[in-house]
């Protein structure tokens, strides 16, 4: 009976014991970043505390298992939103993405901008950024899928000459730590004719060992290269007071038909990461990625120069136009010097997205996002692109792939541009403010332009295919000129638009009392009356064969008269006389719509004979007139 009672005494203390031992064996993997270890740990912890489920979240979370992670990080706004660091708000925000809730996102965003005061940030919401940020964008990626990838691991594709080098995690059996996957290699492939990866074979045995290699980069000739290692000395991983083994850039030279004289470059650290090394075009600086001390977020993106003996200078931030309080990775930079880099913490669609940034004189402009073809609501990284051929790869976990990660090829769709400049044909002169319109072979609109100030227009077309560019302008004879792309399509068509004052090719067209006008001769109607005479009428045809002969020209017919009778009287029979014509010329099959009549009266005269001046009959029938000024 009292071995019975100890035992139950005894109990609770071991039970609590042992509760105590569970949560220091997950604190430790959470720690050495065995984050998929430490969940399983976490999960049978009760009650379920504000650290447990902080790191429960962390742990999917870094592993970018959004759906698991999203539920726990729900779970602790919940119960403890007022006690928790802003970082949350954002990695909640990101879980968010990374399952498509992402109105609820946008809202957890602003409150992390909120909570950490950062007021230079426009509220944005995701889904309205992406569509908006579409339009803008004159070539689109096309992206494909590449037949290499395998149920692993496969990502960080680099041009090595004709081949590819990629890291994987196939054909490794050691597992690692963080995400219980095996360690990454390096291999090889073959590019054929379509861009496609083919002849996989792991890369040379000197470089991949039983740790980390992955994210290598070459030089133009081949015989340098430089690749991320764990940190490793003499067959052994070096781990820092964590025990967490961190990540270096090695470099290796080609000679003799063989990779050697491996070494690590000097800025590496046993206590920080230093990792993804990228070249500049002159191959005079080393772009990398870093959580060394001194960056603004988690890593960033350092520059370090190549001396031309081979010696490095100090590593240097490419600061807060680049990099971001959160994470900035996997730089490369192209032959057109863009920077293209993955963050998080610029606006995008969730996890790690893929930005570019021009370099200019060692300067950045601002990061654009390459949208949501090549960007996902889960992690796309590892950039590369051969701008010549227009074409590239990347790397991501989104949804539909084989394996944990996986490389997926792109093209770019063939921008054919038809453009060229407006100008007078006579003078030479650019054509400002000129309609430039663009038609298929059924003169169905394409698209249409207001010229600016230099008078160019640009329309993107395809190949194979007949077009129509229609130029008008007020007082200009439109401009139409028909033209066909070729099979292989015109990528830089000129097109010049030369447009001619209707008075340059219409006599009967002048400028007459500053008003562009059809002139003619001089219509009559009998006294007090407003019907066409015969006389009249022979003249007015002139004005319908004109506008029948350009159908864009719309007129406003205007009456006038002398000064002789009163001023009401003399105003309601122009307008009789002027609405009229507008009959006349409407029987005669000019639509309604390009008319307008309008009776001024003695309103307008052309000389001094106004009242109560009295002036001869030669004199008072310079001011009784109709007009057909152009208005279009």
């Amino acid at each position: 009976m009292k071995k019975i009672l100890l035992i139950l005494l005894f109990l609770p203390f071991s039970i609590q014991l042992s509760v105590a031992q569970n949560l220091k064996r997950a604190n430790q993997l959470f720690e050495r970043r065995a984050y998929l270890n430490a969940a399983e740990l976490f999960l049978n912890e009760e009650p379920k505390t504000q650290e447990v489920l902080e790191k429960l979240g962390d742990c999917y979370y870094f592993n970018t298992k959004m759906s698991e992670a999203e539920p726990w990080y729900k779970m602790l706004f919940q119960t403890y939103e007022g006690k928790v660091d802003p970082n949350y708000l954002f990695r909640y925000s990101q879980a968010l993405k990374g399952v498509k809730k992402f109105g609820e996102a946008d809202k957890w965003y602003q409150k992390y901008l909120e909570k950490k005061q950062i007021t230079t940030i426009e509220k944005q919401e995701t889904l309205p950024f992406f569509e908006a940020l579409n339009s803008e964008i004159k070539k689109p990626y096309i992206v494909h899928k590449v037949s290499v990838n395998s149920e692993f691991s496969d990502f960080g594709a680099s041009f090595f000459g004709d081949k590819v080098v990629f890291a994987s995690t196939r054909n490794n059996e050691k597992l690692y730590d963080w995400n219980n996957q095996p360690y990454l290699d390096l291999y090889q492939a073959n590019v054929d004719s379509n861009q496609e990866l083919t002849n996989v074979v792991p890369f040379s045995g000197n470089i991949n060992t039983a740790i980390h290699e992955s994210n290598a980069v070459f030089t133009k000739d081949g015989k340098t290269m430089y690749f991320t290692r764990n940190n490793y000395i003499s067959g052994k991983k070096i781990r820092d007071k964590n025990k967490v083994t961190q990540l270096k850039i090695y470099k290796a030279q080609f000679i003799n038909n063989e990779w050697t004289n491996i070494t690590e470059l000097p800025f590496n650290n046993d206590n920080y990461s230093v990792e993804h090394p990228a070249l500049s075009q002159d191959e005079n600086q080393l772009y990398f990625a870093s959580d060394m001390p001194g960056t603004i977020g988690s890593f960033d993106l350092f520059v370090v120069d190549i001396n031309a003996d081979g010696t490095y200078g100090i590593p240097q931030n490419l600061g807060p136009k680049i990099n971001t309080e959160h994470r900035e990775q996997f730089p490369f930079v192209s032959a057109k010097n863009i920077l293209y880099f993955a963050s998080d913490g610029h606006f995008g669609l969730g996890g790690l997205d893929i930005f570019k940034s021009e370099i200019s004189d060692e300067k950045f402009s601002t990061p654009i996002n390459l949208s949501n073809i090549i960007n996902s609501n889960l992690d796309d990284f590892a950039f590369v692109i051969d701008e010549e051929n227009e074409t590239g790869y990347f790397s991501s976990n989104r949804e539909g792939g084989i394996g944990d990660d996986d490389i997926y090829r792109f093209t770019q769709k063939k921008i054919y541009v038809v453009h060229g400049l407006v100008q007078d044909k006579n003078s030479l002169e650019p054509l400002s403010g000129t309609l430039v319109s663009l038609f298929d072979k059924n003169n169905a609109l394409i698209n249409k332009m207001i010229v600016g100030e230099d008078a160019s227009y640009s329309f993107d077309v395809d190949n194979n295919r007949t077009y129509k560019i229609i130029g008008t302008r007020k007082l200009y004879v439109p401009s139409e000129i028909d033209f066909t792309t070729n099979e292989k399509g015109d990528i830089d068509k000129n097109i010049q638009l030369l447009m001619e004052l209707y008075t340059a090719v219409e006599k009967d067209i002048v400028v007459e009392n500053n008003k562009t006008q059809i002139k003619i001769k001089p219509i009559y109607f009998d006294f007090d009356k407003w019907n066409i005479r015969k006389d009249a009428a022979l003249e007015l045809n002139n004005v319908v064969n004109i506008m029948k002969k350009y159908s864009e020209i719309s007129i406003e017919i205007g009456a006038h008269t002398d000064a002789r009778g009163s001023d009401e009287y003399n105003m309601g029979l122009s307008h009789k006389r002027a609405k009229s014509v507008m009959d006349y010329l409407i029987s005669q099959g000019i639509s309604e719509s390009r008319l307008k009549s309008e009776g001024f009266g003695e309103s307008q005269p052309l000389n001094h004979c106004v009242k109560p001046k009295m002036c001869t009959s030669k004199q008072y029938s310079i001011n009784r007139r109709c007009e057909f000024v152009l208005a279009n």
